[in-house]
């Protein structure tokens, strides 16, 4: 029984490739924009909306992934810390620190398990890491 398992996985590890660059070539090869006529649409990188800017950023998203990469590199006491002190610098974000706390709280258990992720918690935003902990340990 293994030996024939082994040998149907053998036989597909080399089948497998070949069907799928060949699936996948004739798949480029039916679009519109492959064809030879002089009238079909041909994309480009210098099209004219390449030098469009990109929308700037709301400061709470730019604060969340800040603090996801601190909670990631370091742990999330010190994303917690962060967060309360930038609440306290820059007022306008308060709105914004429970949600904020509780992503935080969500990424704390998917990084750290949802027993040392609670360890964590603090009374930062109303309890709200504690709430995105419980959040994300229950499946929500």
């Amino acid at each position: 029984m293994t030996h024939t398992a082994r040998r149907i996985g053998r036989t597909l590890a080399l089948v497998l490739p070949v069907v799928l660059v060949l699936s996948g070539t004739l798949a480029v090869a039916t679009v519109p924009w492959a064809a030879k006529t002089s009238d079909a649409q041909i994309l480009t990188a210098s099209s004219d909306k390449a030098s469009v800017r990109a929308k700037s950023r709301a400061p709470q998203d730019v604060l969340r992934d800040k603090l996801l990469v601190e909670l990631q590199e370091k742990d999330p006491g010190i994303a917690l810390t962060h967060l309360q002190r930038q609440i306290e610098e820059r007022p306008s974000l308060a709105k914004h620190c429970m949600s904020l706390a509780r992503a935080l709280g969500r990424a704390a258990v998917a990084h750290y398990g949802p027993t040392r992720a609670q360890s964590f918690s603090r009374p930062v935003c109303d309890t709200s890491f504690a709430y995105g902990v419980s959040q994300q340990t229950a499946g929500h």
